[in-house]
């Protein structure tokens, strides 16, 4: 996915002040568990590596390196990804959250995933929605369970994790023993996960 340079200026400031330090890390050992089995898992379950990112829908910085994300994924072949929702842009990005979350319930959670990761322009109720749609997941059949506090709960515990971790921004990544903050590259994430194996 391309980000043009307006795209990229109307990013956080928070956002632009971790791509600065893209490999700002430090130690997250001892911080708590991040695994959560409500939350469906990208890439091979039983790797040895897991990267826990958390994100948010209407996050630049997170839609331009999604690609890189799913590509080291992939090629790894031994590395399992959870995606986080960190909605920290207001109630578009909590609703998107919701929705995402909710299409586990149908089988539809990556495809959702990937339709909301996949928009250019600000998200609204209409324009997720419509991205829901195209992906061939029914909007309307998702309304309950988001609402619900299950879902609710998740997205908390995703708050209360970050909050341990010392995160307030997206993306930002945990791997390992280590926390990034930022956009990473796909250079950068091989980089991280090779550490995380050397440490292991």
């Amino acid at each position: 996915m391309t980000i043009n340079r307006r795209q990229m200026l109307v990013g956080s400031v928070i956002g632009a002040a971790s791509l600065m330090l893209p490999e700002a890390s430090a130690l997250a050992a001892g911080k708590g568990s991040l695994a959560d089995p409500d939350i469906p898992v990208f890439g091979n379950p039983h790797g040895d590596v897991t990267i826990f990112e958390f994100f948010d829908y209407q996050c630049v910085y997170c839609k331009w390196s999604y690609p890189d994300l799913m590509r080291v994924v992939e090629r790894d072949g031994n590395v399992r990804l959870v995606m986080k929702d960190l909605p920290v842009f207001g109630a578009s990005s909590v609703r998107a959250a919701r929705m995402v979350l909710a299409a586990k319930e149908l089988g539809q959670y990556k495809q959702a995933l990937r339709a909301l990761m996949a928009t250019r322009s600000r998200l609204v109720d209409e324009r997720i929605d419509d991205a829901l749609a195209q992906a061939g997941v029914d909007p309307a059949a998702l309304q309950t369970v988001a609402n619900s506090d299950r879902i609710g709960r998740i997205i908390a515990r995703n708050k209360g994790q970050a909050r341990a971790y010392g995160l307030s921004g997206t993306p930002s990544f945990v791997i390992g023993s280590k926390v990034y903050r930022g956009a990473q590259s796909e250079w950068a994430l091989n980089k991280a996960i090779e550490s995380a194996r050397r440490a292991a």
